[in-house]
């Protein structure tokens, strides 16, 4: 109890669950096996929680670095998205979320959206995601690519250009011709619309599926 007790005193915005076990605890790093943690705002409401097999908390960078992470993001008690990765990293109070390596992005919304990259990046004291590295959105009506994508609390994507996109035919297979777009393309996860907008905002075109 007394290891926990020590864990919290450094990080109290977060609560462990499931007494997770702290191995090499006078050392400046402290490795945890079975990492379950929910971190609350200041007003107690549920921002995300993280499950990790194996991870450990750096004293000195004040820095946890989980292996195989799943993230859970709130939106009030309802999970909003669920992320997971290779690796990741929770820095500067908590507020500061990395994934790296495989991460996958689900939105908890719609069962068939899927959004992947290589690296997300999250300030919690912001409202948007941001997604780096061969960047893919697939649902069953539409694939997109990029190199870089935001998603916003309205559940927008902004994919940066150049986008390459394709529309899926009727019977969802293989054979799908992508085009590439020079602009940015915006797919809207609330009304399954995406458009594509020039520098100046004009919009170039938007479908509806």
């Amino acid at each position: 109890m007394s290891k926990i007790y020590r864990l919290i005193i450094f990080l109290p915005f977060f609560i462990l669950g499931c007494a997770p076990k702290v191995i090499d605890e006078n050392k400046i790093v402290q490795k945890i096996e079975s990492l379950d943690m929910i971190i609350f705002s200041n007003r107690g409401d549920k921002i995300y929680s993280i499950t990790s097999p194996n991870s450990s908390y750096d004293n000195i960078e004040l820095k946890f670095k989980l292996k195989k992470p799943t993230i859970n993001i709130f939106n009030g008690e309802k999970i909003k998205y669920i992320i997971s990765s290779e690796e990741s990293t929770l820095s500067d109070n908590n507020k500061l979320l990395k994934l790296n390596g495989n991460v996958r992005f689900k939105t908890f919304k719609k069962e068939e959206d899927f959004l992947s990259a290589d690296n997300f990046i999250w300030d919690i004291t912001k409202t948007n995601y941001l997604l780096k590295g061969n960047i893919k959105f697939e649902n069953s009506k539409i694939i997109m690519n990029s190199e870089k994508a935001i998603l916003g609390s309205d559940n927008i994507i902004e994919f940066f250009n150049p986008v390459k996109y394709a529309i899926k035919d009727k019977n969802n297979n293989n054979n799908n011709k992508f085009e590439i777009n020079s602009e940015n393309a915006f797919y809207n996860l609330n009304n399954e619309s995406v458009s594509f907008k020039s520098k100046e905002k004009r919009v170039k075109s938007i479908i509806y599926f």
